[in-house]
């Protein structure tokens, strides 16, 4: 399915939505939607501070999300649209529920599996999601900022 400009930006701003959610739990601020035929079926954020795991990424818990409401562990025909570039695990995740294709907003230079630390499409996994890096990465990035920067003030 081809999205509209305007599709693709209010995907995104329901992904930033649940980062703030995240921003409100003083968690990493990432957030994720699952979007199969133009609608939402599935949001998560980060929680991995508040539920202490370290799988509690945005990423998974729409994954896992998407996976209940459609009855099955294959989500062949959705996208997700996250706002931060997700990591190994996530990407992992991403490729082995078949997402179709990964829209982010930030690159993550620390981390990011789909280009900028790594990119797990140049192996020869039995599927590949298109990847679409940058939409909305100044409102992405502003969240994360703020978040750090309340981080280090507070480790003054």
């Amino acid at each position: 399915m081809a999205y509209t400009y305007e599709e693709i930006s209010f995907f995104m701003k329901n992904a930033l939505s649940e980062a703030e959610k995240a921003l409100d739990k003083n968690e990493v601020p990432v957030g994720a939607v699952i979007v199969k035929n133009g609608k939402i079926i599935a949001k998560g954020h980060n929680t991995r501070e508040s539920e202490k795991n370290a799988l509690h990424h945005a990423e998974i818990s729409a994954i896992d999300n998407a996976c209940k409401a459609l009855g099955g562990w294959r989500l062949c025909g959705c996208d997700i649209f996250v706002t931060l570039e997700p990591c190994v695990m996530c990407a992992g995740a991403i490729i082995n529920a078949r997402l179709d294709r990964v829209f982010y907003g930030a690159p993550d230079t620390k981390a990011g599996a789909f280009g900028s630390v790594a990119d797990l499409n140049i192996f020869p996994f039995n599927h590949h999601p298109e990847v679409i890096g940058g939409i909305m990465e100044k409102e992405a990035m502003s969240l994360l900022s703020e978040f750090f920067q309340k981080l280090r003030s507070k480790q003054r």
